[in-house]
């Protein structure tokens, strides 16, 4: 068994719940968790881009968040209170060799003993772009991160047959989700199954650009990811409210305000060799705790 199996199935405690812990006396709390050094690298998807925080003009939460705010109050619910502390160098629109060129280093040097890393889905869904190829690198990336002992996830991409946009290229996803499993199977990581998380099919877990997650897409995803860790956590699914029922003309009336407002936007920045990653600096570059430190923006406060 692998050191990873050995953290990913450790058991469950009866009775490890706030208030269990609260009567328990002088008996020491059982971790929730070994980690204590988190670092999220990735594109939009990693950023949180369709889930932003109203508190924080610019700043987007994202599933990375709610997941490292669930480790951060598993941390601190250990005997000794452990710190936790938590880095998000994700960066939306980039591509995966941006990711490894930009990211990897810096990863490094945080000295992180866990890791999320979710790359090369930009590249999947341009014309062209080779679900092999873009294997090969991610493949490159993730043996060098195995370097530093941390625990890796990974991540697959979602079922997108029902997806505006994207469902065309569903066959490319599928074959770039054998190749991760493959890459997962090389190096000991392990893998959220976005593809098997059937709740990701309806429309209120996409933003209105339908090309990210939105809020509650997030927070599904969270719960996914925390989940496959076999990580205990308070976060409890959202039942969405069904889609209102819409006619012929209004769905029509709807593609044109979004082709308007999201399509062509990002058609004109392909064509121009631009992204909306340009100029825009992660959120957390360095290791911050989840409560009570400072949480700054991004280098913008586009949303796009």
């Amino acid at each position: 068994m692998s050191n990873n199996d050995e953290i990913l199935n450790t058991p469950e405690v009866p009775g490890d719940t706030p208030e269990h812990r609260a009567d328990a006396g002088d008996a020491p709390a059982v971790p929730r968790h070994p980690w204590t050094r988190y670092v999220a690298l990735g594109d939009s998807f990693t950023e949180g881009i369709g889930d932003p925080d109203q508190t924080r003009p610019g700043y987007h939460r994202g599933w990375a968040d709610r997941v490292a705010e669930e480790l951060a109050l598993g941390a601190a619910a250990t005997d000794g209170a452990r710190k936790f502390s938590y880095a998000n160098l994700a960066v939306r629109g980039k591509l995966i060799a941006q990711i490894r060129d930009e990211q990897i280093a810096p990863a490094l040097e945080l000295r992180p003993d866990l890791i999320t890393l979710c790359a090369g889905g930009n590249d999947v869904i341009r014309p062209g772009g080779d679900p092999d190829e873009i294997a090969r690198v991610l493949d490159t990336m993730v043996q060098i991160l195995s370097t530093t002992g941390a625990t890796i996830v990974l991540f697959n991409g979602p079922d997108v047959r029902e997806t505006p946009v994207v469902g065309s290229i569903r066959g490319k996803v599928a074959i770039f989700n054998e190749n991760i499993r493959t890459i997962a199977a090389r190096h000991d990581a392990v893998v959220a199954d976005m593809w098997s998380l059937r709740e990701l099919t309806r429309p209120e877990m996409w933003d209105a650009d339908r090309l990210h997650f939105s809020a509650l897409g997030h927070h599904t995803i969270a719960r996914m990811v925390l989940e496959t860790m076999n990580v205990k956590h308070d976060l409890v699914p959202s039942e969405p409210r069904p889609a209102p029922v819409r006619s012929w003309r209004e769905a029509r009336v709807g593609d044109v305000v979004w082709a308007r407002h999201h399509l062509f936007p990002w058609v004109i920045r392909r064509l121009r060799g631009r992204s909306s990653g340009d100029g825009i600096h992660a959120k957390r570059p360095n290791f911050e705790p989840l409560f009570g430190g400072s949480m700054p923006p991004g280098g913008s406060p586009a949303d796009d």
